[in-house]
C-alpha cells in the first residue's frame, strides 16, 4: 500500500525535494493509518464499549476530517456518521465511515454494527464497567489506472512520471471486501456531584485478521489496539477540566495522543464552551474548540504539523470537525452518565 500513498503529487516537485517527501513519507504514512484528532467524538470509533453509554433516548454524530492538503493534490478524507441508543442495559448503534486517499482514489468504507452492554459494580450505581462488541465489513477499492510509481519517474525533461513505463505492479483487483470485528471495555465512575469522574478503556481491532490485498498475497490485517482514559475535574460550578489521553499500537507502530480541555459554563444561556490543546507524539500539536449548548455539541481542531513534513507543508496538517445529537429523555430515571469523553 505503500506506492498507493506515494502517488503523482510529487510532480511540481523538483528531484531533490521529490527524494526528502518520498523518505519522509514512508516512515509517516506507515506508522498512521487513518485516524482522528477529536478521537473520542465519534464514541463507537473509539470503543465498542461506548454504545448506547450517555444519558438520552439516542445519538446522532457526524465527522469530517481532511489532511495534506498543503502537500497532495487529492487531500486525505474521512467522513462518518454514527446512530446509538441505550435500550435498557444494554445499547445499539451503527457506524458508517468512509476513508479516501490520494490521486488513485484508495477508498475504505466501514459499516459496522455495535452491542453495548452496562455493568454495575455498588449499590449507589457509581461504579460502572461497560462491555462492547462490533462488526460488520470494510470495502476498499482503488483506481490503479490513476497511480504513478516510483519506476516510472524519469529525469527526462526537469523530471516527472512517465505513465508508458511499466509500473512492475501486478494488480488482482482493485476492489475487495472484509469482515471485521472489534471489542472493548471501559471503567467509569458517574457519581453526579464527585469532584473527579475517571474513566479508562480498552479496545481491539480487526480480532478475526481478515486477509486484504490488491495482490496475490496473503496479507493478514493486523490487530490494532487503542487504550484511552482520562478525569473530568469539576473546578466549580462553570469550570471542568478534562485531561485526557489515548495510546494507539499496531504491530510495531505506536502513537500517543494525550489532551487537556476546558469547559466553561455560561449559566445565562445554558451553554458549554470548550477548548483546549492536544499533542500527537512526533506528529501534530492540535488547537480545539467547540460549544456545547442543549441537545447539540460541534468542536472544530486543527493539526499543526510538527513531523519532519513540516519543511514541505509548511506546519499546515488537518481541519477536522464534528456534530453530535442527542435526544432528551421524556422521562426521569436517565441511566448514569459515563464522563464526557
Amino acid at each position: 500500500m505503500k506506492h498507493i500513498l506515494h502517488t503523482s503529487f510529487f510532480k511540481s516537485m523538483n528531484k531533490s525535494i521529490f527524494a526528502l517527501i518520498l523518505l519522509v513519507s514512508v516512515k509517516v504514512t506507515t506508522a498512521q493509518d487513518f485516524h482522528l484528532s477529536q478521537y473520542d467524538a465519534p464514541p463507537m470509533f473509539l470503543n465498542p464499549a461506548m454504545t448506547g453509554m450517555f444519558d438520552g433516548k439516542y445519538r446522532v454524530h457526524g465527522h469530517y476530517r481532511t489532511q495534506w492538503m498543503a502537500v497532495a493534490t487529492k487531500p486525505f478524507t474521512t467522513a462518518g456518521i454514527s446512530f446509538d441508543m441505550p435500550i435498557k442495559k444494554f445499547g445499539a448503534g451503527i457506524q458508517v465511515f468512509n476513508y479516501r486517499a490520494g490521486v488513485g482514489t484508495y477508498n475504505a468504507l466501514s459499516v459496522l454494527l455495535s452491542l453495548g452492554y452496562d455493568v454495575v459494580l455498588d449499590k449507589q450505581k457509581n461504579h460502572h464497567i461497560a462491555l462492547g462488541v462490533q462488526g460488520g465489513i470494510v470495502n476498499k477499492s482503488v483506481n490503479q489506472n490513476k497511480l504513478s510509481f516510483g519506476n516510472q519517474y524519469t529525469t527526462a525533461n526537469d523530471g516527472g512520471f512517465d505513465a508508458g513505463v511499466p509500473s512492475g505492479e501486478t494488480f488482482t483487483n482493485d476492489n475487495f471486501t472484509i469482515h471485521d470485528i472489534n471489542a472493548g471495555f471501559l471503567y467509569y465512575y458517574a457519581k453526579e456531584n464527585s469532584r473527579l469522574n475517571p474513566f479508562i478503556g480498552f479496545s481491539a481491532f480487526h480480532l478475526t485478521q481478515p486477509t486484504e490485498t490488491f495482490f496475490d498475497k496473503a496479507n493478514k490485517l493486523p490487530l490494532r489496539y487503542y487504550a484511552h482514559g482520562g478525569v473530568k475535574v469539576n473546578i466549580n460550578e462553570k469550570i471542568q477540566l478534562l485531561p485526557k489521553f489515548i495510546y494507539m499500537k499496531q504491530i510495531n507502530d505506536q502513537e500517543f495522543t494525550g489532551t487537556l480541555l476546558l469547559h466553561y459554563f455560561l449559566k445565562s444561556s445554558d451553554t458549554y464552551l470548550i477548548f483546549g490543546p492536544t499533542y500527537r507524539s512526533k506528529d501534530a500539536a492540535i488547537i480545539e474548540g467547540g460549544i456545547k449548548k442543549g441537545r447539540y455539541t460541534c468542536r472544530v481542531s486543527y493539526d499543526i504539523n510538527t513531523s519532519k513534513l513540516k519543511q514541505v507543508s509548511h506546519s499546515r496538517g488537518g481541519f477536522e470537525i464534528s456534530l453530535t445529537y442527542i435526544a432528551r429523555r421524556d422521562k426521569p430515571n436517565p441511566l448514569a452518565n459515563c464522563p464526557r469523553l
